[in-house]
């Protein structure tokens, strides 16, 4: 597409800004910014107040997460990189496959493996005993808060 000889290249007048873009300062801001705030407000809270083990994730459910999130997701996917492999092995073997079934099957163990994903982070039992196997009733649990928590924040916004 050629440009419009309208318009100057650079030109940013009228245009409205993206949600993503960052804002874009004038140079007297600029000058502004590299003045050097005061020591005292630079300074980080001390105090247990902004420790990561009070606001943060426990380490124990971390890595319960993490396990079940590679047992739920990763099982899934292997398996639909591995039925490519078996399907090239049937095919080369005479065996009549349609692409389709191919299609169908690999992109049903990558779908099971991004709802393994969500699942594994949602059956996570959040105190320190790991909870059940499976993780059915934590995954109710964590699920009903999750959907609470929507709830209360559309409120808000409205």
């Amino acid at each position: 597409m050629a440009p419009n000889p309208k318009q100057k290249p650079n030109s940013d007048a009228g245009r409205t800004a993206l949600p993503f873009e960052p804002k874009r300062r004038k140079p007297a801001e600029k000058k502004a910014e590299k003045t050097p705030a005061p020591a005292s407000s630079t300074r980080k809270p001390s105090g247990k107040t902004a420790s990561r083990a009070n606001t943060g994730i426990p380490d124990a459910v971390s890595k319960r997460m993490v396990r079940r999130m590679a047992a739920f997701c990763g099982v899934p996917t292997v398996l639909g990189i591995s039925s490519f492999f078996v399907s090239y092995l049937a095919v080369t073997q005479g065996v009549g496959l349609p692409t389709s079934a191919v299609l169908l099957v690999s992109l049903g163990l990558f779908g099971l493996g991004v709802i393994g994903l969500s699942y594994g982070v949602l059956s996570a039992s959040w105190e320190e005993e790991p909870g059940s196997l499976v993780g059915f009733s934590e995954f109710r649990t964590n699920f009903g808060r999750m959907t609470s928590a929507w709830k209360s924040a559309k409120q808000d916004k409205s």
